[in-house]
């Protein structure tokens, strides 16, 4: 521990909860757009087609469904593979910029492939796929067949993995649709946007809008989102680390170095929190661990009221820090996953403390521990009004019962 870390300000778990709370638009809904709030939170873990929907109506005061699925149908938002190798909703610009920045991450992924790649020329590769893929959209089983063609004794899987890990592929519409969507079919994102990504060591973009000021417009909300297909247009300027390190303290901050390693799935991101520091706040959690954050960020008090909310499984608010007890408690670590399988999670008080699931006409509530009969009415309520956003004119029942094994 520094000198500086040692005299820092503590936050408390609590404390944390509430900032990152805020900074994610959960403490109240926002009245950001849909694109907008897209854009703050540095895209919505998809790797599923519903999540993102979920995701931004628990966030936004009036979302609509439709909101997101005609911006992604107007291609102003793209499913890619970015963050930890999952697939994200971005806006077109930070798929833009984010792709390239976590390149690195890929190729340590290919890694894990060599074996079935031996003699593949990746730099071939990479030229056959993107003249596949821009010819017309491909599902993984087309660029395995195709690319086999080329390289008939390697492994099918490694040859189409390779190809998602040296290009930006996006996956086209109508999946992602809300309520079409459809198989899983690949293009480049310069190809479907129209334009070019720029090198990931040009220079910052500007940071995206605070929670505590809904009208202010983010990188991605610069004036009303098009209702026309995409077009060639100015290439956004490339943010280094440095830029992104401070968006993503806006969303998910205070924040250590090693949180937004967890939420990226980089390494050695220390430099640019160094080059940052004389721009930053500097504070410590209970352990000890510096964390940083922008000066001016809401960060509000631990009685701040924290409403219950549904969440998608995998919402990136579980996902992007290295220390998750500021939002998930010890106690209930791994509680909302199963093997393989993740669980719609539900927020009481700012913190984890159920899981649900839709079966037929029925909301299905898991607390994982006591819920007062104060806090079953607010989540009640929370869920009428979820159902009520993504499902209207649908009659569902809300009971408190098994979601996890059930």
């Amino acid at each position: 521990m520094t000198k500086t870390t040692a005299s820092a300000p503590v936050l408390s778990p609590r404390a944390l909860n509430r900032a990152t709370l805020d900074r994610q638009l959960l403490l109240r809904r926002s009245g950001l757009s849909a694109k907008a709030a897209v854009g703050h939170l540095l895209g919505l873990q998809a790797q599923n087609v519903k999540p993102p929907y979920y995701a931004l109506a628990a966030r936004l005061d009036g979302f609509a469904p439709e909101e997101l699925s005609e911006l992604m149908a107007d291609r102003e938002v793209v499913r890619i593979v970015t963050m930890r190798s999952t697939i994200h909703t971005h806006t077109a610009e930070d798929c833009l910029i984010l792709r390239p920045l976590v390149q690195p991450a890929r190729d340590r992924e290919l890694i894990n492939f060599r074996k079935g790649l031996q003699g593949v020329d990746l730099d071939r590769l990479a030229v056959l796929a993107r003249d596949l893929v821009e010819a017309e959209p491909r599902t993984m089983k087309q660029l395995r067949e195709a690319l086999l063609t080329e390289w008939p004794d390697a492994d099918p899987q490694a040859l189409a993995i390779a190809a998602r890990c040296k290009l930006p592929l996006v996956q086209v519409t109508p999946r992602g649709l809300w309520g079409r969507s459809g198989q899983v079919a690949l293009t480049t994102a310069e190809h479907w946007l129209g334009r070019p990504a720029g090198p990931a060591s040009a220079g910052p973009a500007p940071a995206g809008p605070t929670p505590t000021d809904p009208a202010s417009a983010g990188p991605a909300s610069a004036g009303p989102a098009s209702t026309g297909p995409a077009s060639a247009g100015p290439v956004p300027t490339e943010p280094t680390p440095d830029a992104t390190v401070l968006r993503y303290l806006a969303a998910f901050g205070p924040a250590s170095v090693k949180d937004m390693q967890t939420w990226a799935g980089l390494t050695r991101l220390r430099d640019a929190f160094e080059r940052l520091r004389p721009r930053l706040r500097i504070f410590r959690d209970e352990n000890g661990v510096e964390l940083f954050d922008l000066p001016d960020a809401p960060r509000p008090t631990e009685d701040t009221p924290a409403p219950p909310r549904f969440l998608p499984e995998f919402d990136n608010l579980l996902l992007s820090h290295a220390d998750r007890t500021r939002v998930v408690p010890q106690e209930y670590w791994g509680r909302s996953w199963q093997g393989n399988q993740a669980y719609r999670t539900l927020l009481v008080d700012g913190f984890l403390a159920g899981v649900w699931k839709l079966t037929g006409d029925t909301l299905v509530v898991e607390p994982l521990g006591r819920l007062t009969k104060a806090e079953q009415k607010d989540v009640t309520a929370e869920g009428q009004r979820m159902l009520a956003t993504l499902h209207p004119g649908t009659s569902y029942d809300i009971r408190f019962g098994t979601v996890v094994g059930g």
